[in-house]
């Protein structure tokens, strides 16, 4: 046998072992669909990390491709299974690269006109990121005041809208990840946590979830650069924001 396919066998069987010891029960359907209403939208709005490589010549919801290969994918597969009893339209419309600026440029056409029930926002980490590199000069107060700008349309626009604001992060180990970052990314999160509480939204707290993440392994598996996750770190992502969507009803 040569070695390459010892490698499969190995790694096969390991792979076996590990479903045989997942807990199938935490996984099954519950007796009765969750109480979700029935056809409500609901909008993930972001920039590459949201964005995952989807396909955006798709405008119609609920689309496989539409949604990337990120945390909104898996998110919106355990939506649908976890409330099969109801119809819900879920859309993808992050744009790698985008600042709260950007957001704001085309919010009627991919937020206030899809009129979304649940509206989920993950931005910041470009407003930081691009102001680092040289390529913006917006610092944290812009991005507050960008952001609450936002907020107040949306709210203005779509008075019954719950929103879930999510935390922008870093991967400590990530290879984009300077030591810089660690003093600085801070003060936008702290924005993004007040603005939650002054618009009472829901709040996905992503740094804190990884760093708990890197206690049990690096970087490498959640997230090797520090900023897009890989196919663990979306995991615990959409398990995270579940959680919080699960508040909502």
């Amino acid at each position: 046998m040569n070695q390459n396919r010892r490698k499969f066998l190995r790694n096969g069987s390991l792979a076996s072992l590990a479903i045989a010891a997942t807990p199938f029960a935490s996984t099954e359907l519950s007796a009765a669909p969750k109480k979700v209403p029935n056809g409500i939208n609901v909008l993930f709005q972001g920039d590459s990390i949201t964005d995952a490589g989807r396909d955006k010549k798709i405008m119609e919801a609920n689309s496989t491709r539409a949604f990337g290969f990120g945390y909104v994918f898996l998110t919106a597969a355990q939506l649908y299974a976890e409330n099969y009893g109801s119809s819900l339209n879920i859309y993808n419309k992050g744009i790698s690269g985008h600042k709260v600026h950007q957001l704001a440029a085309r919010w009627d056409e991919d937020a206030i006109n899809l009129k979304p029930d649940v509206l989920s926002i993950l931005i910041g980490i470009n407003d930081y990121w691009h102001m680092v590199n040289g390529k913006y000069d917006g610092l944290v107060d812009r991005y507050e005041k960008d952001y609450r700008d936002l907020l107040t349309r949306t709210k203005k626009e779509l008075p019954n809208v719950k929103i879930i604001i999510c935390e922008p992060f870093a991967v400590w180990g990530g290879k984009a990840i300077t030591d810089r970052w660690e003093k600085e990314l801070p003060a936008y999160q702290e924005a993004a946590a007040k603005l939650a509480k002054e618009f009472n939204t829901g709040f996905v707290g992503y740094q804190k979830m990884f760093d708990e993440a890197l206690k049990k392994a690096p970087a490498s598996v959640w997230c090797p650069d520090g900023v897009h996750p890989s196919m663990a770190g979306a995991y615990l992502m959409a398990q995270a924001w579940t959680k919080e969507f699960n508040k909502l009803y």
